[in-house]
């Protein structure tokens, strides 16, 4: 006998030996309590029958309804400014817009436009071509005012607070709203009635008190 069949015959048997041992632990345990299929429910399936229900039962409509009437009402009346007051005097400083860009503008074909580090003022290529006219739309005494000193001119009248839409028909001329106080925040206007309006390569920010000019006696 060779050495390699000397070698098989050990191998064969210790394989024999663990093919029995296998064979010997797999046991049938029996079944131990009831036992029940694995069934998951279909997500789609529920969220498509609970749509059913709720159409069927009219709370789709109600929900459709409801969400009309928020949007309108936020339109409508936005929610007001926070943190704005009636100027009780004249507070007037100016505002310099000027940036410094820190990173380098390159154009299409990744030539350098503007170099990192360079001042720029955005009303050299952009002026502020009318005034921007920041008032309380519920206030009549500013809304008279800003109609009377700037009704004949190209001026922008912003709303901190009030109705846009009622105003615009009302007094046919179109207001726009602060939303959320960006405006307001980026001149550091604390009060209204406030104006801002450029000299030069500034800005200057007027807040003042809503009076009405003198008529002249006859």
């Amino acid at each position: 006998m060779t050495a390699i069949k000397r070698l098989a015959i050990p191998l064969c048997a210790t394989a024999l030996a663990l093919v029995v041992a296998s064979s010997a632990q797999a046991r049938d345990y029996g079944q131990h309590g009831t036992v029940w299929p694995v069934i998951e429910p279909d997500l789609l399936a529920q969220i498509h029958a609970r749509l059913l229900h709720l159409e069927a039962s009219g709370e789709t409509a109600k929900l459709n309804a409801e969400l009309k009437r928020r949007t309108i009402a936020r339109v409508s009346r936005p929610a007001p400014v926070a943190g704005i007051a009636l100027a009780g005097a004249v507070r007037r400083w100016s505002f310099d817009p000027t940036i410094t860009v820190d990173t380098d503008i390159k154009d299409d074909k990744g030539r350098t436009v503007i170099a990192r580090g360079t001042r720029v003022n955005p009303l050299d290529t952009v002026p502020l071509r009318a005034p921007l006219v920041f008032v309380d739309g519920d206030d009549k005494a500013q809304i008279d005012w800003a109609l009377a000193r700037y009704g004949k001119t190209p001026a922008k009248f912003i709303l901190v607070s009030g109705a846009p839409l009622e105003l615009m028909k009302g007094r046919q001329r179109r207001f726009y709203f602060d939303q959320g106080g960006k405006l307001t925040a980026h001149f550091a206007i604390h009060a209204v009635p406030a104006v801002v309006e450029q000299q030069g390569r500034v800005l200057i920010v007027t807040e003042q008190p809503p009076k009405l000019p003198q008529s002249r006696p006859s």
